[in-house]
């Protein structure tokens, strides 16, 4: 295992990428964290080396583990794929998950850890001048004893649970990054994001009788208006129950290609209103301050919300440094802020 420590000059940053030789070495990404029964901390993430596919223009790559026992120092754990990873690419060309993976929602349940991912194949998308592979993403489902050793649970579409919508629907590039909520009523739903060229990063919604067999609701959350956050769309997110209600923490952008966290609030998981931040651009939580050098001041995004005893929370968060001109250009870390007590809706970096 490979000991890392928070940089105390850097307010947030509780994960760097990993050293030389390990499958992380260039950018890490998406904390997927759990408490664990016996008080541990488990986090899964994704990220890449400089030597993984350069035509995939996305911070994903392999999957891997790190683990806690505060939940603020971790310690990679070193898998059995390559370079340490405990999850990566299917071998099958064929398959929809065959160029590059990322977990994006793990949890416990019946004895098993179940995680959700999604995954691109080998496919050469254009997007009016730019072209790259992997873009048709899809999600997929394995699940594992330990957290280490997964197993891939096949579904319908190249091995995926969901296909991408026909041309001319909302989700025809990719459906990815889902998050599982199953509810009282032992009904399932399946959140993802995707990218429409026209109206920017929209959320969709399936529905689930049995959490293995899905059925697309459709779009249910869509750009802000102008001048707002998440002006250009709303990305990933992270759903969970708090008195009752279901509350939404997502990632916007907005027009300067800047990245902050919002909030949404609805009564049946499907129908939901966003609620304006007292960040800026009404976010509730926004990366740092512009020109600042902060390793987070282009943005913070993938929040995986995490309650204490004490009724507070944490948010786990992946933030990006200014100067990129691409996805792969910027520097990706992991951070960690935490609630103003049981307030949601206020949020400080941790050591701050």
């Amino acid at each position: 295992m490979n000991q890392v420590t928070t940089p105390i000059n850097q307010p947030g940053l509780v994960l760097t990428p990993g050293p030389e030789g390990w499958w992380d070495s260039e950018r890490i990404s998406s904390p997927q964290v759990l408490r664990c029964l016996d008080g541990t901390w488990k986090m899964w993430y994704y990220g890449r080396d400089a030597s993984f596919d350069r035509q995939i223009n996305l911070p994903t790559g392999r999957c891997g583990l790190a683990i806690s026992a505060d939940g603020i120092h971790w310690q990679r754990v070193q898998g059995l794929l390559t370079k340490g990873a405990v999850f990566e690419p299917h071998p099958d060309y064929h398959r929809f998950d065959s160029a590059h993976v990322g977990v994006s929602n793990v949890y416990f349940r019946d004895s098993l850890y179940w995680m959700w991912y999604f995954g691109g194949d080998h496919t050469m998308v254009e997007m009016g001048n730019f072209q790259a592979k992997g873009l048709n993403m899809r999600p997929g489902c394995a699940i594992s004893r330990d957290g280490i050793n997964w197993v891939r649970l096949e579904s319908t579409y190249q091995g995926a649970v969901l296909d991408l919508g026909k041309p001319g629907e909302f989700d025809a590039l990719f459906c990815a990054w889902p998050q599982v909520l199953s509810d009282d009523d032992g009904t399932w739903k399946l959140y993802y994001h995707t990218l429409n060229p026209d109206k920017g990063f929209l959320v969709g919604l399936a529905l689930s009788g049995d959490g293995l067999r899905w059925e697309k609701f459709g779009q249910i959350l869509a750009a802000g208006e102008s001048g707002s956050f998440d002006e250009r769309g709303i990305g990933t997110r992270h759903v969970v129950k708090i008195n009752g209600q279901y509350v939404m923490f997502y990632e916007g952008v907005n027009t300067s290609g800047y990245h902050s966290i919002g909030l949404a609030i609805s009564d049946d998981g499907i129908h939901w209103q966003k609620e304006t931040g007292e960040q800026p651009g009404g976010a509730v939580f926004s990366h740092a301050q512009k020109g600042s050098g902060r390793w987070d001041a282009l943005a913070v995004g993938t929040p995986c919300i995490v309650p204490m005893d004490d009724d507070s929370f944490r948010m786990y968060y992946i933030g990006a440094n200014e100067g990129g001109y691409d996805e792969l250009s910027s520097q990706h870390q992991i951070g960690l802020a935490v609630s103003a007590g049981t307030n949601f809706r206020q949020w400080y970096r941790w050591g701050e």
